[in-house]
């Protein structure tokens, strides 16, 4: 190798910005499932997805091809004659099923966000809702419909009025009528909620004050979505503000073990370490076009690559992507060795989406004036990364848990 000449990828079937080959880690077949996803996403999704976001419109239509790749619900455990050999359940996978989950949320965030946050409320949060605080006979009467991606999921916790005190804040209400629960409140930010046939709906129970879990369907009287406009980050995503004025929820769609809110945080322990590998990955998608750009972008008769200021802010950008997925991966493998704790994935989710920050604006930076172009791409993740760092806890509220599992005492109000 010259002096001259790019490192480049470790293969051709690895990312350039995979600085260390972290890839290598996966097996065959996870592989396989990566490869096959990543080729999609570039094809189908890359060269549309600045419209999508102009558009503010999710790519609802691309949810049965999505379903092709059959990467829906993987690591939950649930009974489906139609699942495929390279789908199977938690307990038969290996210990590599979350750092394929996540690396598969890091694909989508690389090349489209809101794509990939479209995808994971479905599969992450809904489906995981499901499976970690449903019955057997819930997870057998939804989950499989919503792997093949027949049915999608939205998520419904976050309130116009709570956000990080979420945990004792809620003032959505529901009370027990005969076979019926009542539903009462406001939902705010709930991403798929427009189209969803399915929404998980938190709510406090006015018999005994715990925050308990149901799934609400599509139809439901009482129940309204209404898309939320102006909103420049994600846009592609469609949240909405739900509206439940006496919702009639049939008590079999009480989720059976979600009945306070430490059952709800099961849910939010994992879904943060994957939104660590998705802010890595928007951080490769704003990396690889700014050195790209760097490489064919000339002043002063050289490519600005060669200049000692981009070459130290992409070394810097190599860093933290770097060092933040071999944290989102560690904290994978804590979660299949069930070692994970809040805090573990906390932390994850606060050093992630800061160094996001961070690399979102170097990439700008290298792109100079054409850093604000949506066809140079880098604006489009600059925006979205405000979204990542704010969902599923603040960096504020992300440190005081992860200070609390250090100390042992508790800095919350």
């Amino acid at each position: 190798m010259s002096e001259h000449e790019p490192l480049g990828p470790l293969s051709p079937d690895f990312l350039e910005s995979d600085f260390y080959g972290y890839q290598s880690m996966l097996d065959d077949s996870e592989t396989e499932v990566v490869l096959r996803t990543r080729r999609f996403l570039q094809e189908e999704v890359a060269p549309r997805a600045n419209e999508f976001w102009e558009k503010a419109t999710s790519p609802v239509h691309l949810m049965p091809k999505i379903a092709d790749l059959e990467i829906a619900g993987l690591g939950y455990a649930f009974k489906d004659p139609g699942r495929s050999a390279g789908s199977t359940p938690a307990e038969d996978r290996k210990a590599s099923r979350k750092l394929l989950t996540g690396w598969l949320e890091m694909e989508f965030a690389r090349v489209d966000p809101s794509t990939g946050t479209m995808f994971s409320v479905h599969s992450s949060l809904a489906m995981s809702s499901i499976s970690i605080l449903g019955s057997e006979e819930q997870r057998e009467r939804w989950l499989p419909a919503m792997r093949r991606m027949e049915k999608i999921g939205a998520f419904g916790l976050s309130e116009p009025h709570g956000g990080s005190d979420v945990a004792g804040g809620l003032e959505t209400t529901a009370r027990l009528d005969g076979d019926h629960w009542i539903l009462n409140g406001s939902k705010r930010w709930i991403g798929n909620a427009t189209f969803a046939d399915l929404t998980i709906v938190f709510a406090k129970d006015e018999a005994d004050g715990e925050v308990k879990g149901f799934v609400v369907e599509q139809g439901f009287e009482g129940f309204r979505a209404e898309k939320i406009e102006g909103k420049y980050s994600l846009r592609a995503v469609e949240n909405a503000d739900i509206h439940l004025e006496n919702c009639r929820v049939p008590v079999e769609n009480k989720l059976a073990e979600a009945n306070s809110f430490a059952d709800t945080a099961k849910v939010l322990r994992l879904t943060r370490g994957g939104v660590a590998f998705q802010a890595v990955g928007v951080m490769m998608g704003a990396y690889e076009r700014a050195v790209a750009y760097a490489r064919e972008r000339e002043q002063f008769g050289s490519p600005i690559a060669s200049f000692q200021l981009i070459s130290d802010l992409i070394a810097r950008m190599t860093a933290n992507i770097t060092a933040s997925l071999g944290m989102a991966i560690r904290v994978s493998e804590l979660q299949d060795n069930g070692v994970h704790h809040d805090e573990h994935a906390a932390l994850a989710k606060t050093f992630c989406t800061t160094r996001l920050r961070e690399v979102v604006g170097w990439a700008r930076e290298i792109l100079g004036g054409n850093g604000i172009l949506i066809e140079h791409d880098v604006i489009r993740f600059f925006a979205d990364a405000e979204a990542l760092y704010s969902y599923e806890g603040t960096a504020q509220i992300n440190n005081l848990i992860v200070g609390r599992g250090v100390t042992g005492f508790s800095a919350f109000v």
